[in-house]
């Protein structure tokens, strides 16, 4: 090659090279975006993932696990003002009053939430109070004012089961799961693309995550009918 054509290949050269650079430069600035998102996810999702994943075993086996529910009865009688305001809520269907509700949670322990429905029965109002981990109910008659609350409860596996399924554990709870959820998927997607970025380096990168897909895929196919 003569000097005249090397010196225009310099500049073609030098092109490539940088072009080179801003591509790895490009790569290493995802890299590093990717591995702090992963590991600030795995880092808030760590407890729960460690909770979803002992409890997916004892709801597997719920069966084999035996319990041994604890019954709790707590009797009551309304004072003669609360009796007529629990008259008039009789009279007109309505939920349950607010100074019935603060005298329930006092005296007998019955933590009913705000506005709770009630189920009308002649002059009996029944209540249902389902928690994670048990289950629960209060009774008032709107006439002679007599109270009956009872609780159930089945022991913290039942408890923990219960969060895993979101059952009867408010509002807040439900928000926390959908924040776990995107957490999860954000540690998963992530661990994805790192995995993508470090495939080339690990050839068993995809046939294990071709395994991962397959297994469930057959087991599914072959087992469940």
């Amino acid at each position: 090659m003569s000097a005249s054509e090397l010196v225009g290949a310099k500049p073609a050269i030098d092109e490539d090279r940088a072009r080179a650079k801003r591509a790895a430069q490009k790569r290493a600035g995802l890299l590093r975006q990717m591995v702090q998102w992963h590991w600030i996810s795995a880092a808030i999702c760590l407890v729960g993932m460690l909770l979803f994943a002992v409890t997916g075993v004892t709801l597997n086996h719920a069966g084999a696990i035996e319990t041994k529910p604890k019954t709790v009865e707590v009797q009551g009688q309304l004072p003669a003002d609360l009796i007529e305001i629990a008259k008039t809520a009789q009279a007109s269907k309505s939920t349950l009053p607010e100074a019935i509700r603060v005298w329930l949670a006092k005296e007998v322990g019955a933590e009913a939430p705000k506005d709770a429905a009630i189920e009308w029965t002649d002059e009996e109002a029944y209540i249902a109070l389902p928690r994670p981990g048990g289950d629960g109910w209060v009774t008032f008659d709107a006439g002679a004012g007599e109270v009956m609350h009872e609780t159930t409860d089945r022991g913290w596996i039942a408890y923990l089961n219960d969060l895993h399924k979101g059952r009867n554990a408010g509002p807040v709870w439900s928000l926390f799961l959908d924040v776990f959820a995107l957490g999860c998927v954000v540690f998963c997607v992530t661990g994805l693309i790192l995995m993508q970025l470090h495939s080339h380096a690990r050839k068993i990168t995809w046939p294990l995550v071709g395994l991962g897909l397959v297994i469930p895929l057959l087991l599914t196919l072959l087992f469940i009918h």
